[in-house]
């Protein structure tokens, strides 16, 4: 018999007769193809935690997976002592379906092993999660989350003292413990009430947000006279954890115009109005587009569910909205924080930024230009805001990190990628500007004009499933076994692969590939969707130029990678 019927088999007579999981399970007696799928392989535990599709099986997130997981990290903290125990934990989590019930649920699985818990009573951004640890010295943290992700799943992020997402060191620990734990006969459990009063459970009040927003709204760089608080801006939450804390930033900074889009404010965790609540994508800012032309507005913004990623488009030249990919709003970024900085004479002397290895060059020719050096890291920002603590033991001052997906870390307390953070600093920089008679559309052709027309592009390939997993595989196999030597007739000069290592980075699973007209491109399969993911930049006289370059060297190389079968 094949493993995963085993498997499935062993959940059907393990489940109680009156647990949903049981009935769902039943309902697929007859379809061996979705029994494979659920119970081929266990969720993985990666080092950024779990994630995957709501339902029944060993390869998905229910009950059972997220209480086996809970275990093991319990597992783990209780073999670091009594004083691990005592720092305890922090669990957050965001509006999908069966977030809130999975957080409860992990409080009183840690709690049942006696390891303090401080729990959000209601959905929270992921940041501000990452905040709470460092602000309570706890050994740990949980987010509930599958962050943009469709509707269909949720997630599990798991965090270390640092306030960043678990290091390969300590997430191989952590999966060492979690696989040894049978989900049905090894996890502990106590009632949320018997937690509460044991003094094991607290649940957070408001004064974690004011810390927490306190925090960002430090990082302002210009404010009062110096800005345009009446400019027109448009936010929408994507019927995510930003609304309330993203409205309260707005207000304490004193920006009177600003709107929300009201059939986004609230938590849905079917994404009605959206589908895919991603803000890397054009299509969820439709509502903010239609919105932004009702009130004039210069600026839209918009943060994923659990608020840790940000986009942004803005007002072109011809009146229309433009989106901007995420390299571009880096740009801004950086441009508006050294020249912020300069300007206001607070520019260390040795300072430093930090991006991936996947993101444009462009942002570090700018950040040499003020004397300030960028370091490169894996994506992530268990990676990014990893490189904190080196920077500042060796003299660094840290000013900003970033990677070309979307996301930001403004602020060193909050070791993660921060949407709440990263539109104060948008907004300011539009309120900025506009007291100068300029957009941030106008801003972005200036840095073109100074520094090189440079044009990114990340596509991805989707593929799901065990097949699409293993087509996957078979596509980085290939090419690793036959690498490009030119792409759409520029010849390939330096290659690296990382599956090694490279220099001070860790290994990954990542090919770059150089070529002789100073283009380059990259591929690696995605840690965390059913994705191979890609990314392409080049430079031109012009910016239309860079982009025709670009756009012939992404259709050779996803032909030749997409003919792998």
């Amino acid at each position: 018999m094949a493993s995963y019927i085993s498997r499935y088999q062993d959940w059907l007579n393990r489940l109680p007769e009156n647990d949903p999981l049981r009935r769902e399970l039943e309902s697929i007696r007859a379809d061996e193809d979705e029994i494979k799928e659920r119970f081929y392989q266990d969720l993985s535990f990666g080092t950024a935690g779990l994630r995957g599709i709501v339902g029944a099986g060993t390869n998905r997130m229910n009950f059972y997976t997220v209480g086996r997981a809970t275990q093991g990290i319990a597992n783990y903290i209780r073999k670091r002592g009594r004083d691990a125990m005592e720092k305890g934990v922090v669990i957050a989590h965001d509006p999908r379906h069966f977030s809130k019930e999975f957080s409860y649920h992990a409080a009183e699985i840690f709690a049942a092993n006696g390891i303090r818990v401080y729990l959000f009573p209601d959905m929270r951004p992921t940041p501000e999660l990452a905040f709470a640890i460092r602000n309570l010295e706890a050994v740990s943290g949980i987010n509930i989350t599958a962050s943009h992700n469709p509707k269909e799943y949720n997630g599990y992020k798991a965090y270390w003292s640092d306030g960043c997402q678990v290091s390969a060191d300590v997430g191989e620990g952590m999966t060492a413990e979690i696989n040894a734990v049978d989900c049905f006969d090894d996890v502990r459990h106590m009632s949320f009430e018997e937690g509460v009063i044991a003094g094991l459970i607290e649940v957070l009040d408001a004064s974690m947000d004011r810390s927490y927003l306190d925090a960002i709204e430090k990082m302002a760089i210009h404010s009062g006279d110096e800005i345009d608080c009446s400019i027109p801006l448009v936010y929408t939450p994507l019927n995510g954890a930003g609304s309330i804390l993203f409205g309260q930033m707005m207000k304490d900074r004193g920006f009177t115009n600003w709107h929300i889009v009201e059939q986004q404010r609230d938590p849905d965790p079917d994404f009605t109005t959206v589908g895919y609540p991603n803000p890397e994508s054009p299509a969820a800012f439709r509502l903010s587009e239609e919105l932004g032309k009702k009130v004039g507005a210069e600026l839209l913004m918009a943060t994923d569910p659990d608020s840790d990623r940000f986009a942004i488009e803005v007002l072109g030249d011809d009146g229309e909205y433009v989106w901007l990919n995420g390299n571009q709003t880096g740009y801004l970024l950086v441009n508006y924080i050294l020249e912020g900085r300069k300007t206001a004479g607070t520019l260390p002397e040795n300072g430093a930024m930090v991006k991936s290895i996947v993101t444009s060059d462009l942002s570090e020719i700018m950040a040499e230009s003020y004397g300030i050096r960028m370091f490169e890291t894996l994506t992530g920002f268990k990676n990014i805001c990893g490189k904190i603590s080196f920077l500042e033991e060796n003299g660094y001052t840290y000013l900003f990190g970033y990677e070309e997906s979307v996301g930001y870390a403004v602020c060193p307390e909050i070791r993660d990628k921060d949407g709440i953070s990263a539109g104060m600093l948008v907004a300011e920089a539009a309120a900025y500007y506009r007291k100068q008679g300029k957009t941030l559309w106008q801003v972005l052709e200036e840095i073109y004009r100074k520094y090189g027309y440079y044009a990114e592009d990340e596509p991805n390939i989707v593929l799901t499933g065990i097949e699409g997993s293993n087509r996957i595989g078979r596509m980085m196999s290939y090419v690793r076994r036959h690498q490009f030597e030119e792409a759409a007739g520029h010849k390939v000069v330096e290659v690296i692969d990382y599956i090694q290592g490279y220099q001070d980075i860790d290994r990954s699973n990542v090919l770059r590939f150089f070529l002789d007209n100073g283009s380059w491109f990259a591929m690696r399969p995605s840690g965390t969707e059913p994705k191979i993911k890609f990314y392409f930049y080049s430079q031109g006289k012009t910016r239309e130029d860079a982009l025709k370059t670009n756009a012939e060297i992404r259709d050779a190389v996803l032909a030749a990678v997409n003919a792998v079968e």
